[in-house]
């Protein structure tokens, strides 16, 4: 589960970043981030496979909601890391303008 949810979220990703208009919202940052965490997950699961064999196909369905849960979690945790990172850079200048706007 935590495979599937954070290809999906680079599946995503990726295709927001090749359609951009521009890269100011740097995406390619996000894309790395979540490709990471699939092939992170992706040889997790094939050393977990290695290791139940059959019984790999069926989890219990408290495991599955567990998996669910960490998958959301690293899409969470990406989404984080990404949003802090496009703040403190400040590509467009949005911060800067807002703080401005508070001192005057």
């Amino acid at each position: 589960m935590t495979l599937l949810i954070t290809v999906f979220a680079a599946v995503i990703a990726t295709v927001k970043w090749y359609n951009r208009k521009d890269d100011s919202m740097r995406l390619g940052i996000l894309c790395f981030l979540y490709w990471g965490a699939s092939i992170m997950w992706f040889v997790d699961a094939i050393f977990e496979y290695i290791e139940l064999q059959a019984e790999y196909f069926t989890p219990a369905p408290v495991d599955m909601l567990n998996d669910a849960f960490l998958g959301l979690s690293v899409v969470a945790l990406g989404l984080i890391i990404w949003l802090v990172r496009l703040l403190i850079t400040d590509p467009k200048g949005s911060v800067k303008m807002a703080l401005r706007k508070k001192q005057l």
